[in-house]
């Protein structure tokens, strides 16, 4: 029998919502697009049939209908590995645990978690306006160093190859890794390359990048740009797949990262028109949902 959980710790507001996502459990869907940008919620959903649900709170915007007969939600999450912290949470508690006893569920819901996200390549062949989903969340963040999570055996190998080839850990980094839902991957093939994604805590210096700060990582993105373990490399990275993938396996979700490339780190290029880049990741990535995932 789970414990009742203390109102400190699971924050139901006055309308019988969820704090940060201001969302009651009937206005979630079982498949959830999460977008970083609030933006971006509505180029997404403005490709929905119907919209029976729409909420904004804070940089947390959900709106809730449907594609035919499909049931969908797009939450935006920010930008972030602690937002996801939050989102992700959240989203297992609105179908997990029951608002009115704050007890965990005895029947446990299982989400289709997908991310709509931009991000930048790590490979010199995987160019400006091509699509990449995430085979693994690499996360560099620290996240779920604060969480009790399993790893597969893979994953072990994985993570201490990483660590032997960049040497991160020996500094103030403790990396991690968890893999994408196998289920929701198998969609994304086609027009898709695949390959790890590494989640850095911070756009500038966590990506390389100097301003008017050094860095104390100079051979970052070399050291990730040259690591491969089997067929594994790492093609690309941005701010939330590791979160993502981490909390969702961990607690029963599928989850899957689809990340439009808008920038690559190797031959210093950006799109010039990134904007079309991710309306084409919505639509194709949409039809496929539509089609494919149950």
């Amino acid at each position: 029998m789970s414990s009742r959980i203390a109102e400190s710790e699971l924050i139901i507001n006055d309308r019988g919502a969820v704090y940060h996502l201001n969302c009651r459990p009937e206005e979630i869907a079982s498949t959830i697009i999460t977008v970083g940008d609030p933006g971006r919620v509505k180029e997404v959903s403005k490709y929905f049939d119907s919209i029976e649900f729409e909420n904004e709170h804070r940089e947390f915007i959900t709106h809730t209908g449907y594609i035919g007969k499909k049931r969908l939600s797009c939450v935006s999450t920010g930008i972030g590995p602690d937002n996801i912290d939050i989102v992700l949470n959240e989203l297992d508690a609105l179908v997990n645990i029951d608002f009115k006893t704050r007890l965990v569920k005895e029947k446990l819901t299982t989400l289709n978690i997908i991310r709509f996200g931009t991000s930048g390549s790590l490979q010199k062949e995987i160019p400006v306006d091509s699509f990449v989903a995430s085979t693994h969340g690499l996360g560099l963040d620290n996240l779920m160093n604060f969480y009790r999570v399993e790893n597969n055996e893979e994953e072990k190998q994985l993570i201490q190859s990483f660590s032997t080839h960049t040497q991160l850990n020996a500094g103030n980094i403790a990396p991690y890794i968890h893999m994408a839902s196998v289920y929701l991957l198998k969609h994304f093939t086609e027009n898709y390359y695949q390959g790890i994604t590494v989640t850095c805590p911070g756009f500038y210096g966590p990506q390389g990048r100097v301003l008017r700060l050094g860095l104390a990582y100079p051979l970052l993105i070399d050291n990730l740009t040259s690591f491969n373990f089997g067929n594994h490399r790492i093609t690309n990275f941005e701010m939330e797949t590791s979160a993502i993938y981490g909390l969702g396996r961990s607690l029963g979700h599928h989850c899957l990262s689809l990340n439009a490339i808008v920038a690559n780190r190797i031959s210093k290029e950006f799109s010039k028109d990134a904007g079309k880049t991710v309306t084409h990741l919505i639509k194709n990535s949409l039809a496929i949902i539509e089609a494919e995932i149950d």
